[in-house]
């Protein structure tokens, strides 16, 4: 349950496009300015004129998750694993695009940015965890900033196209100049990203509930089994000590019933 089903080269090619992502996406979030400057994700919207970088990245993002769906059929993925696969790629195809199109590219990259570091400190937990079953600290890391990451993603949307957006004075619906920014525009957006990251968190904690149910479960068998043997010891040991009955009648260890002393008249 906790490394999961994919393949070998399944898993190593998430976790180098978890690695490379995440570091792209920091290098491109910082060279803009947008970590000094909060107010850049929703001042001067719509974002239309993106810097090569940043279109790049998110051409490079379209480009590879686009390209997992037909790798489902040649790395002969199992049947029962293929609607849970389909579910992750759809996750990502709807959000990158969604933020491609919409216009959304500076939100968009910094949501990416915290949800690759959450993949990627996964991917390398599972690694550690193929060294050594006993090492799970590392998913107890992950759990945290898996957790941290879903509140992060919650708080900016709401800030960015809720306050934000907002407050921009161009707030007229014009397609052909990528301006989105309405007020059912801007629910549609936050019900669909509150949908996905609650959706995300109940899967988390259907998955650490089984997880926990399983290690108790564990636990409690190697208990059992200890006093299993320790009290089967004990019997053996009452059996040498003391004989065993046979039909009412108490017997040695040899098979002969052992014999009552005569008392002895006065």
């Amino acid at each position: 349950a906790i490394v999961g089903s994919k393949g070998n080269s399944q898993f190593h090619l998430a976790s180098s496009s978890s690695s490379s992502s995440s570091s792209s996406s920091f290098s491109s979030f910082s060279l803009e300015g947008y970590l000094s400057n909060p107010k850049s994700l929703w001042e001067s919207y719509p974002h239309v004129h993106l810097p090569f970088q940043v279109k790049f990245f998110y051409v490079c993002q379209l480009s590879y998750w686009l390209h997992t769906l037909p790798e489902l059929y040649f790395q002969k993925v199992r049947k029962e694993e293929i609607p849970r696969q389909l579910q992750y790629i759809t996750l990502y195809l709807v959000h990158i695009s969604g933020a491609y199109l919409l216009n959304l590219t500076r939100l968009g990259l910094i949501l990416l940015l915290l949800q690759y570091v959450a993949e990627f400190l996964f991917h390398m937990a599972r690694l550690f965890y193929f060294t050594d079953e006993n090492n799970e600290k590392l998913f107890n890391a992950w759990a945290v900033v898996f957790v941290i990451s879903r509140l992060f993603t919650l708080t900016l949307s709401v800030l960015v196209i809720g306050f934000g957006l907002a407050r921009v004075e161009n707030q007229a619906f014009n397609p052909e100049k990528g301006n989105f920014n309405t007020l059912l525009f801007r629910m549609g957006v936050l019900l669909l990203v509150c949908f996905s990251q609650a959706w995300m968190m109940w899967r988390f904690i259907h998955f650490q509930l089984r997880r926990w149910r399983e290690y108790w479960n564990e636990q409690n068998n190697r208990k059992r089994v200890p006093a299993t043997v320790h009290f089967k010891q004990q019997v053996k040991t009452m059996k040498r000590e003391s004989g065993y009955h046979e039909n009412g009648v108490v017997k040695a260890e040899n098979g002969t019933s052992p014999r009552n002393k005569k008392l002895k008249s006065p």
